[in-house]
C-alpha cells in the first residue's frame, strides 16, 4: 500500500516543481530542444527528490500515528490523502523559506 502513497507523493513533488518553475517558453527547435530536455529532466529529478521527502514524512506519520487512529474507518483513504496534501504543503513551505527567505538552496 505504501507504494501507492509513494507514487502519489512523487507526482505531487513533480507537480509542485512544475508550478514553481513554470512552463518552458523557449522554442523546442534546434538548441532549444536540448534545453527542453534539460528542463524536463530537471523537473523530474528535483520533483522526484521532493516527492521522496513527502513520502518519507507521510510514511512516518502513517506508521506511528495514522494507522492506530484510522483503524476500521470508512474515510481512512480520504483522511490519508488529506494528510498527504498537508505534508506536501509543509514541504513546499519549507522549500520556499529555505530558497527565498534564508537563501540556502
Amino acid at each position: 500500500m505504501y507504494i501507492f502513497w509513494t507514487m502519489i507523493s512523487i507526482v505531487l513533488g513533480i507537480c509542485y516543481m512544475r508550478i514553481l518553475v513554470g512552463p518552458f517558453r523557449i522554442t523546442k527547435e534546434g538548441l532549444g530542444y536540448i534545453l527542453y530536455i534539460f528542463y524536463n529532466l530537471g523537473l523530474f529529478y528535483v520533483g522526484l527528490a521532493v516527492g521522496v521527502v513527502i513520502a518519507f514524512f507521510f510514511i512516518l506519520l502513517d506508521v506511528f500515528y495514522l494507522r492506530k487512529k484510522l483503524q476500521n474507518k470508512s474515510a481512512s483513504i480520504l483522511l490519508r490523502l488529506g494528510f498527504l496534501f498537508f505534508i506536501a504543503a509543509i514541504v513546499a513551505g519549507a522549500h520556499y523559506i529555505l530558497e527565498k527567505v534564508i537563501d540556502v538552496i
